[in-house]
C-alpha cells in the first residue's frame, strides 16, 4: 500500500518534472530507493536520504517542513559550520603565555610567602581623573588587592589610572589585575598584557604600533601575517584583543611625559595605567587628564600591616622594637610604608642570619635609612660576593640609564662602532690565516700581510656599516627562522641591491688587498694595471654571489612559530641559531657561485685576450674565504647576536665592566630577587634598585 509520504514525494517529482531514474540521479541514491519509497515498499528512509531527496527536488521552508513530517520525522537542526578565526586562536594562545609568565614572576618575588602585603587604595583627588559624565557612572573606587579586578569593572570606560609613590606596590598590583582577569576571562574577552612604559617614545612611534612592537618582543609567533596585512599583533591591538596594562608612566623618559599623555588621549583603547604621583600630576596639568579615565591612588601601609607580616617572615622574635618605633612615629614610621621598603627589610633581617632589625634604630633620618636599606641589600642577597658583584649591578645600572631605559635588552650591551670594527678585523684576519695557511702549507710573508689587510679593509668596512646601522634604531634580534617559500617579494629584490653594492665593494677591497700583498711580499715585483682587472673581477663576483646570497636569505625567512619563547634566554638561542644556519646556507652557497662566477669571468678574459692565472681549486678556496669571512663580519656587526657575543661575551668582560659567564650571573640575579624578568628582557627589581646602582659608578 501506497504510504502518504510516498504519495507526496511522487507529486513532487512530478512538479519537478524529473522521472524516477532522474531524481535519483540527482540526489545520489539508487532508482530502487526512490521506487521503493514512492511504492511504499520502503516506509522508513533515513536522515540523509531524505535530505539528499529535498535538495534534489528544491524544496525549502513549508514545503521542505512538510516533506519531513510526511515521514512522521523533524529534520535534525544542523549546526552552523565554525569558522576558523586566527585572531581568537592567537589571543588564546597569548593568553596562556601570558598567564604562565606572570604566574612565575609572583611566585619568584615571593608574593605570596608567607602571605601578600595588603596592597589598598582609595580614589584619586578630582583634579587627577576625568570627569564622571565621562568616565560612566559614579562609583565608589577604593578597595584591595584581591578586588582590583571588581574595581575596575565598576568604570564604565574600562579606563583606570593607578598612582602611587615609588614602591608602592603598582607592580605588584598589574600582576594580581592580570592573573585575576585571565582567570574570569571569556573566550571574547581581551586578553591583559603588562607593557612598560619606560621603553616609548611617543614622538617617535605610536602606543598601538610600540605595543605590537613589545608583543612581537616577547612573544615571536606574533610577527606572522595577520588576516588584513601586516602582523598578527598589530590585527590583535586593532582589533582590541588586547587589554593594555601599561605599567610605569613616571618611566617614560624626560620630557615626554606630557606628549605621551597627549598621545594616550588620542586612543580609546580600555587601559590601566599606572605612575608615581607627581610626574602624573605634572602631564596632568600641562595637558590634560587621562580622557574618559578614573584614577585611585595607592595608600601607605599601617603600623597594623607590619605588626601582622613581618613577624610572620621569620622565626626568630626581632622586630618588636622595630614595630614599636614605628607606632610611635619614628623616622622608621616614615620609610616603612611601601612593599619595597617593607621587602628590603625582610630580605636583609628576616631571611639572613645574624642579622638584627633592631640596628635601624640607631639611624635618625629616613633618607638615611633607605640608602642603609638599599646599600644592604645586595650583601643580605649575595653574601661574600657582594663586592665582587657590586660593580658589575653599578656598570648594568649606569648602562640603562645612558640610554634612558629600565630593559635589560642582551642585544644592546655596546654599539661601538670602532670596537665593531676592530672585532670583525681581528675574527677575519684570524679566520683567513686558519683557512688559507693549511692549504698553502706554511705559514708565508705574503699570508700574514694580506691576512692583516684584508683584517683592516674588511673591519673599516663593516665598522661603517655598522655605524649607519645602528644609528638610528639598535640591531633588532631575529625574529625568523629559514623555510621555503613562494614567489619573490620586492623584500628579496631590495635585499638583493643591498648585498650586490657591499658584496661589490668587499670585494674591490679584497683584489686590491691581494694585489697590494703580493707586491710587498715579493721583491722586486711590480704594480701593473692588471690590478685594475683584479680589483674589477672580484668586486664584480663578490658583488653578484653576495646579491644572490641576501636575496636567498630574504626568500627564506618565515616567522617563528608558537613555539618559539620569548624569554631572553630563550629569544638569545633562536637568535643563535638563526644566525649559524645563516652562516651554513650562505658560505657554501656564495663558494660554489664564486667558482662559478670566476669561471665564466675568466673564460671571457681569456678570449678578450688577458693573461690570466685561474683553477678551480684556487677559486673554491677564494670563496670558502670570502663566504667565511663575509659571514664572520656580517654576523659580527650586523646580527644581534653578533653584538651580544662581540660586547657581552668579550669586550666588556675584558675590560671588567661585566662577568665573563653574564647569561648565568642575569639567571642567577633573577632568582635572587636582584632582578625580574618582563618577557624577553630582565629589568631591575624596582627603579628604586636601579637608580642606587648608578649614583655608585
Amino acid at each position: 500500500m501506497t504510504s502518504q509520504f510516498g504519495v507526496l514525494l511522487r507529486q513532487l517529482r512530478r512538479q519537478a518534472g524529473l522521472s524516477q531514474e532522474a531524481l535519483a540521479h540527482r540526489a545520489r541514491v539508487g532508482i530502487r530507493t526512490v521506487r521503493g519509497l514512492e511504492t511504499g515498499e520502503r516506509t522508513n528512509p533515513n536522515v540523509e536520504t531524505m535530505r539528499a531527496l529535498a535538495g534534489a527536488l528544491g524544496l525549502t521552508g513549508a514545503e521542505r517542513a512538510e516533506f519531513f513530517a510526511a515521514a512522521g520525522r523533524d529534520e535534525p537542526v544542523q549546526a552552523e559550520p565554525v569558522r576558523f578565526d586566527p585572531l581568537a586562536e592567537a589571543a588564546e594562545t597569548l593568553k596562556v603565555a601570558v598567564e604562565a609568565r606572570w604566574r612565575r614572576e609572583e611566585e619568584q618575588r615571593q608574593i605570596h610567602d608567607p602571605v601578600p602585603l595588603p596592597v589598598r587604595w582609595d580614589g584619586a583627588p578630582a583634579e587627577l581623573q576625568d570627569s564622571w559624565l565621562n568616565i560612566g557612572g559614579e562609583a565608589d573606587l577604593g578597595g584591595r588587592l584581591d578586588q582590583v579586578v571588581e574595581v575596575y569593572r565598576k568604570v564604565g570606560s574600562r579606563r583606570l589610572v593607578v598612582l602611587g609613590r615609588a614602591g608602592a606596590g603598582k607592580t605588584v598590583l598589574t600582576t594580581r589585575f592580570v592573573l585575576d582577569l585571565l582567570k574570569a576571562r571569556d573566550t571574547t574577552d581581551p586578553v591583559p598584557v603588562i607593557f612598560s612604559l619606560g621603553s616609548w617614545h611617543p614622538e617617535r612611534i605610536g602606543l598601538r604600533d610600540w605595543m605590537a612592537e613589545q608583543l612581537i618582543r616577547d612573544h615571536p609567533f606574533l610577527e606572522a601575517p595577520g588576516p588584513s596585512g601586516g602582523t598578527v599583533a598589530a590585527a590583535l591591538v586593532d582589533a582590541q584583543r588586547v587589554l593594555p596594562v601599561l605599567d610605569g608612566f613616571d618611566e617614560i623618559a624626560a620630557g615626554l611625559h606630557r606628549p605621551a599623555l597627549n598621545a594616550l588621549n588620542t586612543t580609546t583603547l580600555p587601559l590601566l595605567l599606572t605612575s608615581r604621583v607627581d610626574e602624573y600630576r605634572d602631564a596632568v596639568e600641562g595637558t590634560d587628564v587621562l580622557t574618559s579615565a578614573a584614577a585611585v591612588v595607592v595608600a601607605d601601609l599601617t603600623s597594623d600591616d607590619l605588626a601582622d607580616y613581618l613577624p610572620r617572615t621569620t622565626r626568630k622574635k626581632v622586630w618588636k622594637p622595630v614595630l614599636d618605633e614605628v607606632r610611635d612615629g619614628g623616622p622608621l614610621a616614615k620609610v616603612l610604608v611601601t612593599p619595597l621598603m617593607v621587602a628590603l627589610a625582610r630580605r636583609i633581617y628576616s631571611d639572613t642570619p645574624d642579622h638584627d632589625p633592631a640596628e635601624l634604630l640607631r639611624f635618625h633620618d629616613a633618607d638615611e635609612i633607605e640608602r642603609h636599606l638599599l646599600s644592604s641589600f645586595v650583601p643580605a642577597v649575595y653574601g661574600t660576593d657582594a663586592e665582587r658583584v657590586r660593580p658589575w649591578l653599578g656598570h648594568l645600572a649606569d648602562h640603562l640609564t645612558e640610554l634612558g631605559t629600565h630593559d635589560v635588552e642582551w642585544w644592546r650591551f655596546g654599539t661601538s662602532s670602532k670596537v665593531t670594527g676592530v672585532g670583525v678585523g681581528l675574527a677575519v684576519g684570524l679566520a683567513d690565516l686558519l683557512l688559507e695557511t693549511p692549504v698553502v702549507g706554511a705559514l708565508t710573508t705574503r699570508g700574514v700581510l694580506f691576512a692583516a689587510m684584508i683584517g683592516l679593509v674588511t673591519g673599516l668596512i663593516f665598522g661603517v656599516a655598522h655605524w649607519h646601522a645602528a644609528r638610528t634604531a639598535p640591531l633588532e634580534p631575529v625574529r625568523t627562522r629559514l623555510r621555503l617559500r613562494g614567489r619573490a617579494t620586492t623584500r628579496v629584490w631590495s635585499r638583493g641591491l643591498l648585498g650586490l653594492a657591499f658584496g661589490a665593494t668587499v670585494g674591490a677591497g679584497y683584489g686590491l688587498v691581494r694585489a697590494m700583498a703580493f707586491w710587498l711580499a715579493t721583491p722586486g715585483s711590480v704594480m701593473t694595471a692588471g690590478v685594475l682587472v683584479d680589483v674589477g673581477v672580484f668586486a664584480l663576483v663578490f658583488g653578484l654571489g653576495a646579491g644572490l646570497v641576501f636575496a636567498v636569505i630574504a626568500a627564506l625567512e618565515a616567522p617563528l612559530d608558537v613555539r618559539s619563547a620569548g624569554g631572553p634566554d630563550e629569544l638569545l638561542a633562536v637568535n643563535r641559531r638563526a644566525v649559524l644556519v645563516l652562516g651554513a646556507v650562505t658560505v657554501p652557497l656564495f663558494a660554489l657561485f664564486v667558482v662559478a662566477a670566476t669561471g665564466v669571468v675568466i673564460s671571457g678574459l681569456v678570449v678578450l685576450r688577458f693573461e690570466v692565472a685561474w683553477s678551480p681549486a684556487t677559486a673554491l678556496l677564494i670563496g670558502v674565504v670570502g663566504g667565511a669571512g663575509g659571514g664572520l663580519a656580517y654576523g659580527l656587526s650586523l646580527t644581534a647576536w653578533g653584538q651580544w657575543v662581540l660586547f657581552a661575551r668579550l669586550w666588556l668582560p675584558l675590560t671588567g665592566r661585566l662577568p665573563w659567564r653574564l647569561p648565568a650571573f642575569l639567571d642567577d640575579a633573577y632568582r635572587r630577587g636582584v632582578l625580574r624578568r618582563a618577557g624577553a628582557v630582565y629589568q631591575f627589581r624596582h627603579a628604586r634598585l636601579q637608580e642606587h646602582f648608578a649614583r655608585l659608578r
